[in-house]
């Protein structure tokens, strides 16, 4: 796991100093050992940072050059297949003399026979790279199927930049810093900028799955390439569903799993896992445990709140497993020291307030280990969401009323008065939204969204289009769950959770590794069928059976309890100075985004206990604490 950085641009001399102070702006990515190669007569710098996994020698500096010298590459991720991969080209008789064992010169060997995008279709892992062609002269970016490792990129001006974060872009003297206001109404909806999208105009994310290749031509539009699709596999499951029994849909999925798990055993630096003694990380230890001649480390916070503290849960399931488990108990003052760590770790803005309890269990991991897995995933891949039942009851009720009257009732429901509840007013907006919305998807997105657009938060009404507003790109799967899930899938997922764990990981150089995001676990999940993913109201039900081999039911089997954090109770307590400062009636109205009256009346409404505004407010919150760390 490393930090990628660099520049091109075209027809100008190549500034070294410029690309190793892009890539020292992301030093915590890759603290033991960093590089840069130019083309100078390109004007093209490759800089990167390297945080040693596999061959802790300098053969596996970078960046790397091919053994044909053709390619020179930059790379972030692993790759668990590389033993694989090596095996193949040299039955191929297509291997190059190995000067080491890292990942990174399997790749290029890979890359160098397989050309771009059929060698991306080899790869099994985790991965962000930018790839020098020097004979064709031009550069290829690519990102892993899932976007666990992340890649921003965008031109400014006359020049080209890239890197695993956009702190290190933003060290670039030709980067600008201007807000994509029209990218606001989303991140206050969902608590996310959502892929392809940064927060700043001309810079993106590229999205998962695809490559991009620049050649040259300043300010080239660039459309990204997909080599593995989603949709594409989830409509190939529909018409290819799994037609075996129960019993041989879990011994398939241990087989997958396990075979996973043993790939991303493999490093030579210290191993452990997360472990909340829930479903999916306590399948994930199990399975290491399982396949470990030592006692497996496992790390757990808790809290002294009951209703957030799944510690005891962990430890009786680390106990059966017998691993080595670690556990700590977080007061209240350890968790809100992290507050002012998130606006610089998370570079843009973002509200998963779980990202509190994840930066502090990295934090307790990285004392022990270099490499932790994580159970990540289930959810989104097995319906694991108690939001995915809720959405589809609501929608069953109402999906069956004609569309005639559905927009009448709509109609209808917006004549009711404004009412001095505004909890009320919010649902019957809600409920308005759901009653006009066409399609599954249209249906879950308004669904699960924080702030409405009758909120009248943003200043700039005009929303950026994408995969979560616009219907044209929302594909019709027939079932609700499945549209859910898929939608989580591309956007949750990987603009969201997988966001949450890397830069809270890498912030403190520990690399985290999710096995149920393995695409070959992907690809078969989706051929089953609802009821083995939800069945006599127990979500994940696959995985449920899957553990119960492992670990006795009366260990795991409660209320999912998420990883969350009191945010309410601080915002009236400990937070409130902090909230009040940032919130401040002029500092909103010189900033020029956001209705401060909005905003005013949302929080007196929390602290006088008429609402609670949480959600809502942590996203004001986070997006004004990183104004505030931008200096904007």
């Amino acid at each position: 796991m490393c930090g990628i950085a660099g520049y091109w641009t075209p027809g100008q001399i190549t500034d070294s100093t410029i690309a190793k102070r892009m890539a020292d702006a992301i030093v915590h990515r890759g603290p033991d050992d960093s590089g840069v190669w130019c083309e100078p007569n390109y004007g093209l710098a490759l800089a990167h940072r390297r945080l040693a996994i596999l061959d802790l020698s300098s053969a596996g500096h970078q960046p790397m050059h091919s053994a044909c010298n053709r390619y020179v590459i930059v790379f972030n991720g692993e790759i668990y297949n590389h033993l694989t991969l090596r095996h193949e080209l040299e039955l191929a008789h297509a291997a190059p003399t190995w000067h080491g064992h890292s990942d990174t010169e399997t790749l290029l060997a890979v890359l160098s026979h397989w050309g771009l995008e059929a060698g991306l279709k080899q790869l099994v892992g985790m991965f962000a790279f930018a790839l020098w062609d020097r004979q064709e002269g031009s550069l290829s970016l690519a990102r892993d199927r899932l976007g666990e490792k992340p890649l921003y990129y965008g031109w400014q001006g006359n020049t080209f930049l890239f890197g695993s974060e956009l702190k290190a872009l933003r060290s670039h003297p030709a980067f600008h810093s201007r807000i994509n206001r029209s990218v606001l109404p989303l991140y206050f909806r969902y608590s996310y900028v959502p892929t392809p999208y940064s927060i700043y105009t001309d810079i993106q994310k590229l999205e998962p799955g695809t490559f991009i290749t620049i050649e040259g031509k300043p300010n080239q539009v660039l459309r990204p390439k997909a080599y593995w699709s989603l949709h594409q596999i989830i409509t190939h499951s529909i018409t290819k569903p799994f037609s075996g029994s129960p019993v041989e849909a879990i011994d398939k999925l241990e087989y997958l799993l396990r075979d996973t798990v043993k790939e991303q055993m493999i490093t030579d630096v210290p191993l452990g896992a997360f472990l909340s003694g829930g479903i999916d990380s306590s399948l994930v230890v199990a399975i290491m445990q399982s396949m470990s001649p030592r006692p497996i480390r496992t790390f757990t916070i808790g809290f002294g709140e009951q209703r957030y503290n799944e510690a005891m849960h962990a430890k009786a399931v680390a106990q059966h497993l017998g691993t080595e488990h670690t556990e700590i108990y977080v007061s209240s003052d350890q968790a809100l020291n992290v507050i002012p760590k998130l606006p610089k770790l998370y570079d843009e803005p973002f509200a998963d307030s779980s990202q509190i309890p994840t930066f502090l269990v990295t934090q307790l991991a990285r004392q022990h280990v270099t490499v932790a897995l994580s159970g990540d995933g289930g959810d989104e891949l097995f319906g694991g969401y108690s939001r995915y039942s809720t959405a589809r009851n609501m929608h069953n009720r109402l999906n069956h009323l004609p569309d005639g009257l559905r927009v009448l009732m709509a109609n209808l429901v917006g004549l009711v008065p404004v009412s001095k509840s505004a909890r009320w007013n919010r649902r019957k907006f809600l409920l308005s939204s759901l009653l006009r919305s066409k399609g599954n998807t249209a249906f879950y997105t308004q669904f699960i969204g924080h702030w409405l657009a009758s909120d009248d938060l943003t200043l700039d009404k005009h929303e950026a289009q994408c995969f979560l507003n616009d219907i044209n790109q929302q594909p019709s799967l027939g079932d609700i769950s499945d549209e859910a899930m898929y939608t989580d899938s591309i956007t949750y997922l990987p603009d969201d959770i997988l966001v949450k764990l890397d830069r809270a990981a890498m912030g403190i150089s520990l690399e985290t590794r999710v096995p149920l995001l393995d695409h070959r676990i992907i690809e078969w999940a989706w051929t089953l069928p609802q009821s083995m993913k939800s069945q006599n109201g127990h979500e994940k039900w696959a995985l449920r059976q899957l553990l119960y081999r492992y670990v006795p039911p009366s260990l795991v089997d409660r209320p999912k309890m998420g990883f969350g954090v009191p945010i309410a109770e601080w915002l009236r307590g400990p937070l409130r100075d902090w909230a009040e400062d940032l919130l401040d009636v002029n500092r909103i109205r010189n900033e020029g985004f956001l209705n401060s009256d909005v905003v005013q009346k949302k929080w007196r409404e929390h602290l006088l206990g008429i609402s609670n505004w949480e959600y809502l407010l942590w996203d004001v919150l986070m997006f004004q604490n990183w104004l505030r760390e931008q200096k904007i």
